[in-house]
């Protein structure tokens, strides 16, 4: 019995001594060289056993006796370490700055690019272009394979076009969805933009991204193929751009940030037009008088209006990572003038990010504010502008013997004297805009997570724009006076729900994350129109149009479309849609400061709920499977096709990771995907039910205005549904020796249907164009092919190159139809159009006569297309081969740090694509120097009558392939001890737009603009040049230091 109970004692004691020697608890922190690292992970080597570290760098986990730890860090090199019975370890962790570089955030979480499935890439802060940066795009102009980045005009501020992978819609911009911080932005212009009478009104549509201070962004994520992109579902057609700012993570014991910077901008390219002795000497060759046409002055018109400007920007941020959370706050304050006379452009921002753990750190807090003020000043620009033009064909056209005078008048009654229009106009604007972002994410276990997030996008903008009555040659503005006061009010609220599991096996990971969404878009404006102003006075004017219209809107009760009032009214005119359409007469009872005045108001509202979720399988670290699907609701059609599905699909296999692969081989991975987007940008509010408004109100020059009734704004279709893209794509990424030599490749086919397009109704019917989806296809098929190099690796010493090029072919196929796009502006022009949409043919396809010279009496010759014999420009038009999309987009940054110093150089390139000049068709040709207007030069080598045809023709279409050097940027970090106040101090000289080779004739290549609205369809436009604000040449020098 002793024995059996020694026996069975012993037995116990060895258990429990077993068991433990099995479990011990080990401590410590995980740090690097500037203080605690929380959130890094501590792993238990082949167990799913870990813990993260809290905000002080602590941890402590439960091992077995003879485990190993293994601790990682995104951005850091990991760590491996045997316990061998200690019970305290503590970790410092090395930078990786490779592994840095490969992390990428997509939607609703982050990967790197080792582990990503579908096409992405990731450009950081550290690599973003330099120089007057006005608006984020701009930073990672040219830096990734097939992203192609226009800003349209040189303007300040100045709207953008970014195409990922060419053109798919019809009706929308082709921008990509923009995701600030987890908010999804409403991706139009937050703006107002006024317009002018006679064809002269504001400049180009404003950029949606202009609030965001570029220096306040840490990195922007472009995510490319369905794979990607599905998880946004329908706004994820066009490609995704992640914008995520910077936040005071890395900042221990608190740093201010101070950065100042001047910019010199200067035009660099002009029209060589006819000076003084020039222009006199080629009018009697052309039929003119120079005797009547000699006014006594030399001036150079384009030297009126241009200038050299200087700008400034000074940005101020205090950085804490004070343990359980971190904080960054800033203030930023830009001022830029263009290069153009009374073009300015202003914003003030500020920032606060805020992130705090609580509950032993399972509960994250983040609280994200962007507040800003954008105040612009443009010069009378408009290229719907028709014979007399705008500022800009104004200066091209003036006789150089006018005198530089804003009193002088000139002869006929288009001819348009430029300091006078510059003087006598004004078109200001002041956007505010509200960003707010807060989430809260609790980890109920390591592997479950649930995150909140809440989301406001809110905007109030306001234009005034006048013309005062000392216009010359300005019928009904002349001795009257004109202005418009517009505003539009943008609100956009977001709330997304998300779990989100993760596990990692023993040679597998998996992770799930589904969620739901809802989004709020409001707009609301409204479009005021006056004539019969009392002062010239242009800042008075504005006030007495202001106080007008919203007196005139104050004295009105009850909901209303518009209300006017003329010389022809005896009160206040009010047109009313609810609860029934009538026009009420109210009783004057405020200020009219104007003799007339119309206003039009408008308060839309969207809605889009989605549910969405995505599966990421790992296996063995080398098969990696993806699956995503998501299904959006809109408001914006009928219930039977509200909500549009979108899945995707995508594996990617590690062949580098396979024992037959060689050691050289340090990245070798394939990638296939496949899904579904969806679009409803471009279609607009209530378009799938029968819908009326008021016309259109218009003040003739007598300034009266005559009554208006209802019209049809929409048709009742409720079989509108989503434009879909159905996309495909095979990757490779490739690299050799640690990815010294990287690279991808990747080959793309995307191809949309049911494409959201305007059209006219089947004859007889009289209502007007309405919204349907097309039995027709878009597709884009490209490649891509990125790849860089370190050329040299030193201690003192880094050299590095990196080069893209992309490929992409554009087509319109199963299209039934044709419209015409592609409005021409100009004399003799009304009507005119460049480009056509059909089947057969790309986007922005050129449709017109083929100019084959001018014969023996300087009339011109056109193709005969119709065989008839005769070649009619207006008759005998052809698609010519020519599009305006370029084949290939390319981009080469060069970067060399020696010690201290570092250059940075970044060239972009554009082939295959042709631009229409429109300024030359409008102002330069033998008609106008005939008529006494300015030409170029080269108009008197033509041999031209000055009685030809100007008809639209490929006379005035060029090649427009380029090659920018757009940036090139020096930079010295001084020496410090870092032991002082001042820790970092950098200076840098950046120069942009330094040199253009280039065929085309006009100014710029690059620019493109908005030539109007040909018909009801409202194709946009591209390709087409029409007294475009050119690009300048800048150069800026800035200081950065840190405290």
């Amino acid at each position: 019995m002793k024995i059996t109970l020694l026996k069975s004692l012993l037995v116990l004691g060895a258990f429990l001594s077993f068991g433990i020697s099995q479990a011990q608890e080990v401590s410590g922190t995980v740090s690097d060289a500037g203080g605690p690292l929380p959130g890094a992970s501590v792993l238990e080597k082949g167990t799913t056993n870990g813990t993260q570290t809290d905000f002080d760098g602590n941890y402590s986990l439960t091992v077995n006796d003879g485990a190993t730890i293994i601790v990682s860090y995104i951005g850091y090199k990991s760590q491996e370490v045997s316990v061998d019975s200690r019970t305290s370890i503590n970790f410092t962790l090395e930078e990786d700055a490779e592994a840095l570089e490969e992390v990428v955030i997509i939607g609703y979480g982050t990967t790197t690019i080792k582990d990503a499935t579908g096409s992405v890439a990731a450009v950081t802060s550290e690599d973003f272009n330099g120089g007057a940066i006005s608006s984020p795009e701009q930073l990672i102009q040219g830096k990734t394979a097939g992203v192609n980045i226009q800003q349209t005009t040189g303007e300040p501020g100045a709207g953008i076009q970014i195409n990922i992978r060419g053109a798919n819609s019809v009706r929308a911009n082709n921008n990509p969805l923009f995701v600030v911080d987890g908010v999804p932005l409403f991706g139009e212009s937050t703006e107002a933009s006024g317009s002018n009478a006679g064809g002269t009104g504001s400049g180009q549509t404003g950029n949606p991204l202009n609030f965001l201070n570029p220096n306040d962004i840490e990195s922007m994520s472009i995510l490319k193929d369905a794979s990607a992109t599905a998880i946004y579902g329908s706004r994820g057609a066009n490609g995704v751009v992640i914008i995520t700012t910077k936040t005071g993570k890395a900042a221990q014991k608190g740093i201010w940030d101070f950065s100042t910077s001047l910019s010199v901008a200067t035009p660099v390219r002009q029209f060589d037009l006819l000076n003084r002795e020039e222009f006199l000497s080629a009018l009697p060759q052309y039929g003119g008088d120079a005797a009547a046409n000699d006014f006594g002055s030399n001036t150079d018109w384009q030297e009126v209006i241009f200038r050299s400007s200087a700008s400034t920007n000074n940005n101020l941020s205090y950085s804490n990572n004070y343990g359980s959370g971190n904080v960054r706050a800033t203030f930023g304050y830009q001022k830029q003038f263009g290069t153009i006379e009374k073009s300015e452009f202003e914003r003030i921002t500020g920032r606060i990010n805020l992130n705090q753990r609580f509950l032993e750190d399972k509960l994250l807090l983040t609280f994200q504010t962007s507040i800003s003020r954008v105040n612009k000043s443009q010069p009378p620009l408009n290229s719907t502008a028709g014979v007399e033009g705008d500022i800009l064909g104004a200066a091209y056209s003036a006789n150089p013997t006018w005198p530089n005078s804003t009193a002088f008048q000139p002869d006929g009654s288009i001819s348009r004297n430029p300091i006078n229009l510059l003087v006598e106009s004004q078109n200001i604007s002041q956007t505010d805009r509200l960003l707010l972002n807060g989430s809260a994410e609790y980890k109920f276990t390591p592997e479950l997570s649930a995150k909140v997030n809440v989301g406001l996008d809110k905007s109030e903008s306001g234009n005034i724009s006048v013309l005062s009555s000392k216009n010359i040659n300005y019928p009904g503005i002349s001795d009257n006076g004109f202005g418009t006061y517009y505003t539009l009010d943008r609100d956009n609220k977001t709330l997304e729900t998300t779990i989100n599991y993760a596990k990692e096996f023993e040679n597998s990971n998996f992770d799930v994350i589904v969620g739901y969404a809802f989004q709020d878009f409001r707009t609301r404006g409204r479009n005021a129109v006056a004539r019969g102003f009392s002062t010239t006075d242009l800042n008075a004017m504005g006030v007495d149009l202001v106080n007008s219209v919203n007196g005139a809107q104050n004295s009105i009760g009850g909901s209303f479309q518009q209300y006017y009032y003329a010389a022809n009214t005896t009160d206040l005119v009010v047109n009313r849609l609810f609860p029934n359409s009538v026009t009420d007469n109210v009783p004057y009872s405020f200020d009219r400061k104007v003799v007339a005045l119309t206003a039009d108001t408008y308060d839309n509202t969207d809605e889009l709920q989605s549910f969405f979720g995505r599966i990421n399988y790992s296996l063995n670290s080398k098969y990696l499977f993806t699956a995503t699907m998501r299904a959006d609701g809109s408001s914006r059609f009928g219930p039977e096709n509200q909500y549009g599905y979108f899945p995707s699909g995508a594996f990617a296999w590690q062949i580098g990771e396979e024992d037959f692969i060689g050691e050289n081989v340090s990245t070798l991975k394939l990638r296939l995907s496949a899904g579904i987007t969806g679009n409803q940008a471009g279609l607009g509010y209530g378009n799938f039910v029968a819908r009326q408004r008021f016309g259109g109100l218009g003040i003739n020059n007598s300034n009266e205005i005559q009554a208006n009734g209802l019209a049809i704004v929409a048709t009742d279709n409720p079989s509108l549904k989503w434009e879909s893209t159905l996309d495909f794509n095979v990757g490779l990424d490739f690299g050799f020796n640690n990815d010294r030599l990287n690279g991808s490749v990747d080959v793309y086919r995307r191809d949309t249907k049911d494409l959201l397009l305007k059209t006219p109704p089947a004859f007889p019917a009289t209502t007007p164009f309405q919204f349907g989806n097309v039995d027709a296809n878009v597709i884009n098929q490209g490649i891509e092919f990125a790849l860089g190099y370190d050329f040299i690796q030193q201690e003192d010493v880094n050299f590095s190159a990196n080069f893209n090029i992309s490929y992409n072919d554009n087509e319109i196929q199963n299209f039934a139809g044709a419209i015409n796009s592609g409005p021409i502006n100009g004399p003799g022009l009304t009507g005119a159009f460049a480009q056509r949409f059909e089947s057969g043919y790309s986007l922005f396809s050129y449709y017109m006569a083929q100019f084959e010279g001018f014969d023996s009496t300087g009339n011109p010759i056109y193709t005969d297309i119709d065989g008839n014999g005769v070649g009619d420009p207006d008759v005998d038009k052809t698609f010519v081969g020519e599009d305006a999309l370029p084949d290939i987009t390319s981009g080469l940054s060069l970067n060399l740090k020696v010690k201290n110093w570092d250059v940075a150089t970044y060239l972009t390139g554009q082939f295959g694509f042709s631009v229409y000049n429109n300024t030359a068709n409008s102002f330069f040709n033998a008609g106008q120097i005939g008529t006494a207007r300015n030409v170029t030069n080269n108009v008197l080598s033509l041999g031209e009558d000055p009685g030809a045809s100007t008809a639209v023709s490929t006379r005035f279409l060029e090649k427009g392939d380029f090659i920018r050097l757009q940036n090139v940027s020096v930079g010295y970090n001084v020496p410090l001890s870092g032991e002082g106040t001042l820790r970092n101090l950098r200076l840098s000289l950046t120069g942009q737009n330094l040199f253009l080779i280039t065929d085309y004739s006009g100014i710029d290549p690059e620019v493109t603009v908005n030539t109007g609205n040909l018909n009801s369809a409202e194709l946009p436009t591209r390709g087409i040049d029409f007294m475009t604000f050119p690009n300048p040449l800048t150069v800026t020098f800035g200081i950065n230091a840190s405290f």
